[in-house]
């Protein structure tokens, strides 16, 4: 069995960290030696470790966006 790489190549920000030190970051990841994907999930502080999280190619990236901006969020 392969061994499971990754490699953060570009971090774009993190939102606040947890009380255990992880915190949500948007990254550029390359998983097993592929192509780098923006990638959005909650990381260990010295990122070692990750929890689940979701992979984006940079169409799905700018599909969100726009959701994003088009939403009110005063509801």
């Amino acid at each position: 069995m392969a061994e499971f790489t990754f490699e953060i190549t570009k971090t774009f920000g993190k939102l606040p960290e947890n009380n255990s030190g992880w915190a949500k970051a948007l990254n550029m990841v390359s998983w097993m030696g592929r192509e780098p994907k923006y990638d959005l999930r909650e990381w260990s502080p010295d990122c070692t470790k990750m929890n689940k999280g979701v992979s984006f190619t940079k169409e799905e990236l700018i599909s969100l966006r726009d959701i994003l901006n088009n939403m009110d969020l005063d509801d």
